[in-house]
């Protein structure tokens, strides 16, 4: 190990300086030349490799940004923990007003379809098979309900969708809209239950899965290739469903109108989400290489705000924050242990950009930087409550 003060010492001064005031894991660093120093007490928890230039420049700025980009373009390597070196984002700035204000604005040029038809594409178009390496057999792309923080994935979102049927009291012959579709997580679930399941996708993936699936399976079920703002149905839903897509449909006030729309006098209305308590907050990598467009986490008490102004009665709400801390490390862990397929079938950039976002996702939830919740809406039927209560 080299001495600070001979090599690369104005890199080494400017990492002491930052990291005075802030606790993190003790750490080291490799410089391209194969030099070692190491910041903070006790063996290192992870190493950070500098190959070129541009991660020096990373390193120099504490800029998230600039940091996970060296790091998915392989100009920086992580080794040892990666949960160690997630919870160091705390000390890293991510200042892009520029970027922010065009994400934010950019729908009124082009369009809210239009945007969502272009940034669902992008997030969603990768091969099937690329989220089932991670996800669980229930191919449930939202969080799961833990009763217990060692039960397997899949035993939770059996849970959750189970909880989805008996909240909104469906049975068989029951009509539902499905918003976002997914790889046919509820089409299946309910379908198999002889409840008729409408799936709306902006992907063609998506479309292509659950087609396959419905006809596998002989459920009563159909997808539709469309946007939940223009959709319009010959006759209302019994209930509409909204698994994980609520960060998709950020005008608040569009989507209670649509819902009113679809839905039967009496029917009910499930969704649940990641959400932030400021809708407009969203770290500028996400925005860039995981959703682009305007895809905001779920503001909740900015939605209520919204279901206030209708005939919405809110039915229950649960907040699921430490279950989609566990539904995000299971898809992290399952992530790293499918690294070398996933590497050789979509490359190694896929791979670091989903590594960032699984692992980032479980530790924000983990330090209630992020929420998550279960919403429950009806529709009243208009049935008057006039005159004494049942005995």
């Amino acid at each position: 190990m080299k001495s600070a003060n001979i090599v690369e010492p104005w890199l080494v001064q400017r990492i002491q300086n930052h990291l005075a005031d802030k606790v993190v894991a003790p750490f080291s660093v490799r410089l391209p030349d194969k030099s070692i120093y190491r910041f903070g007490d006790g063996d290192p928890a992870f190493t950070i490799s500098l190959n070129d230039r541009n991660a020096l420049l990373a390193i120099k700025q504490f800029d998230e940004l600039s940091f996970t980009e060296a790091y998915i373009n392989g100009s920086l390597d992580i080794e040892g923990d990666i949960w160690a070196v997630i919870s160091c984002r705390e000390i890293l700035s991510d200042m892009h007003p520029l970027h922010s204000i065009w994400r934010r604005i950019s729908p009124l040029f082009t369009g809210q379809v239009r945007t969502n038809r272009f940034a669902i594409a992008d997030h969603y178009d990768h091969e099937s098979e690329f989220y089932l390496k991670f996800m669980d057999p229930s191919r449930c792309y939202s969080q799961a309900v833990f009763e217990r923080d060692d039960e397997p994935l899949e035993t939770a979102q059996r849970r959750k969708l189970d909880f989805v049927v008996e909240s909104c009291g469906l049975k068989p012959g029951d009509r539902v809209l499905d918003v976002g579709g997914g790889w046919g997580t509820f089409v299946e679930h309910a379908g198999k239950q002889g409840i008729q399941v409408t799936a709306l996708t902006l992907t063609r993936k998506s479309e292509e899965f659950i087609n396959g699936l419905i006809q596998c399976q002989q459920l009563p079920c159909k997808v539709i290739y469309g946007d939940f703002y223009e959709y319009a149905s010959p006759e209302p839903y019994d209930a509409v469903v909204i698994l994980g897509v609520m960060e998709h449909l950020p005008d608040y006030s569009a989507v209670v109108r649509q819902l009113q729309r679809l839905l039967k006098p009496g029917g009910k209305i499930y969704l649940d989400a990641s959400s932030f308590r400021e809708k407009y907050s969203k770290p500028t990598f996400i925005s860039r290489y995981v959703y682009p467009g305007n895809h905001r986490y779920f503001c909740l008490h900015d939605f209520l705000t919204q279901v206030a102004k209708t005939k919405l009665e809110v039915r229950n709400i649960y907040n699921d924050r430490h279950s989609y801390y566990l539904t995000c490390r299971e898809w992290a862990k399952n992530l790293d242990a499918e690294r070398e397929e996933i590497v050789k079938r979509w490359g190694e950039k896929v791979y670091r950009i989903f590594r960032l976002y699984l692992w980032g996702s479980s530790y924000s939830f983990f330090n209630r930087g992020m929420d998550a919740f279960r919403v429950v809406l009806e529709l009243p039927d208009g049935t008057s409550r006039n005159g004494s209560p049942p005995v």
